[in-house]
């Protein structure tokens, strides 16, 4: 509604399958090789995140790949497959690691890197690998690839004009969901902020089509199409100082995300919590990341580089959350 349809549709969305389609406990864990563990808590959530693992598991994309160099969706696959399939407690993630600036040209080697950049680049990297035989296509068909049909949703802007109460919309495609928690303590809180429309007045005036003037006005973001899996990333480290807010935000095993949609009338949006990305530390210069995720036994389990141990859900409820990661 608002938006247009896709043009061509890259990926059959019945093929996306949200339940795990075989059941294990968790595979291996992922050796650290000096300020790696960013890397490696941001694989393991991928690795745990259902459908793209089904996906995975498959090979239906190495398959008929034909990319000539680097191929983030290559990469993944035979990662999540060797972690999945291994028969020792631990590997090392050679593959991604040999690719690491083609993932972003910024990333240094041996340095510690901000876990949602290095997620926020891998998921873009495997974007560009499911579009890189299509050129030109629409908004709408960039987003019916298997990655945005995953991770993907749109949010609304909605803009209303005070004067003449015109109502301007726009939509921009997200892969996750940054959220401000400064004055939030829980995440359904900071769910809640992130939809309370902001007052544009002043120097934030807007400029209407209708009026022909600068006028104030009240912009609003929803949600408009949700996605199959939401990825949350708590806004804990100030980019000017590198400070970080540690106190504790609550987030819920089960999410309705209905009430921060655009139609926010209508049946319950449920979601199931299944990863959860932590960062210990005082500054995102420094500290330690880890995970707990869900594995396909639906058994919760700490995943601390090459450490994988069973934990119960209390515990990675109870967590410093970074990233949070729910699934339809």
């Amino acid at each position: 509604e608002g938006m247009a349809p896709p043009k061509r549709i890259l990926f059959p969305p019945e093929k996306i399958c949200m339940v795990w389609q075989r059941r294990q406990s968790a595979g291996a864990g992922l050796f650290n090789v000096g300020n790696t563990c960013f890397l490696n808590a941001v694989l393991q959530c991928l690795t745990y995140t259902p459908p793209l693992a089904n996906y995975l598991l498959s090979r239906e994309h190495s398959r008929a790949c034909h990319q000539r160099g680097f191929c983030m969706m290559c990469i993944m696959e035979a990662h999540v497959n060797k972690v999945l399939h291994s028969t020792v407690s631990a590997i090392l993630p050679l593959a991604v690691l040999k690719v690491f600036r083609c993932i972003g040209e910024h990333f240094q080697p041996g340095r510690e890197e901000d876990a949602h950049d290095f997620l926020c680049c891998t998921v873009n990297a495997m974007q560009r690998a499911c579009l890189s035989t299509s050129s030109d296509l629409d908004i709408s068909s960039q987003s019916t690839t298997v990655v945005h049909q995953i991770f993907g949703g749109f949010l609304r802007s909605r803009v209303t004009c005070f004067s003449c109460k015109t109502i301007s919309d726009s939509y921009e495609a997200f892969l996750d969901v940054p959220l401000d928690i400064k004055a939030a303590s829980s995440l359904t809180a900071a769910l809640e902020d992130f939809v309370t429309p902001e007052h544009l007045d002043g120097e934030n005036c807007f400029k209407c089509n209708k009026c022909q003037k600068n006028v104030a006005a009240s912009k609003r973001f929803t949600v408009h199409c949700a996605p199959k899996v939401l990825t949350v990333c708590l806004k804990r480290f100030d980019c000017f100082t590198g400070g970080k807010i540690s106190k504790v935000v609550e987030y819920p095993e089960y999410l309705d995300l209905r009430p921060y949609m655009s139609q926010a009338d209508g049946e319950p949006l449920r979601y199931s919590l299944y990863a959860v990305l932590v960062h210990s530390g005082v500054s995102c210069h420094g500290g330690h990341y880890f995970c707990y995720t869900k594995a396909s036994n639906g058994l919760w389990y700490q995943m601390d580089d090459e450490s994988v141990e069973l934990r119960c859900i209390d515990t990675a409820l109870r967590q410093q959350a970074y990233l949070l990661f729910y699934a339809r």
